[in-house]
């Protein structure tokens, strides 16, 4: 099991430069976790998509539940003191620190895109690509 950020997620579902490399973790390591934020994080995206007329209504809400299927019991809460001292010792917001409090606590990695969380957090960041 691994913690991806919800913009892994995003490259999993909306083709792009990093689908490849997401597709490929996605087959390497199929049990993904994430913090419920990861659902807010992924709307926000589909939203922008939506707005930009990239996407259809129906197309957010066909991969909103795509994704909700896949992350189908490997949501799990952190606790906000935990994230709280990860944004006291970083320059991350609360909002990433989730994701990495998640993977701290379960001693797994965080597969992420985000130069900052990776420079704050090497012992438990790792990028999707090298």
């Amino acid at each position: 099991m691994i913690v991806v950020d919800s913009n892994i997620l995003a490259y999993l579902y909306l083709p792009g430069e990093f689908t490849v490399a997401a597709e490929a973790l996605l087959e390497r390591e199929p049990e993904w976790a994430a913090p419920p934020l990861w659902r807010s994080a992924f709307h926000n995206i589909l939203a922008g998509y939506v707005r930009r007329d990239m996407l259809s209504f129906e197309q957010a809400c066909s991969l909103q539940a795509e994704a909700e299927a896949l992350m189908d019991g490997f949501e799990f809460d952190v606790l906000s003191h935990e994230v709280l001292e990860l944004v006291r010792d970083s320059d991350c917001c609360a909002y990433d620190c989730e994701f990495v409090a998640l993977a701290e606590r379960c001693d797994i990695k965080l597969v992420t895109m985000d130069r900052k969380v990776l420079k704050a957090f090497p012992k438990c960041a790792v990028s999707l690509v090298a």
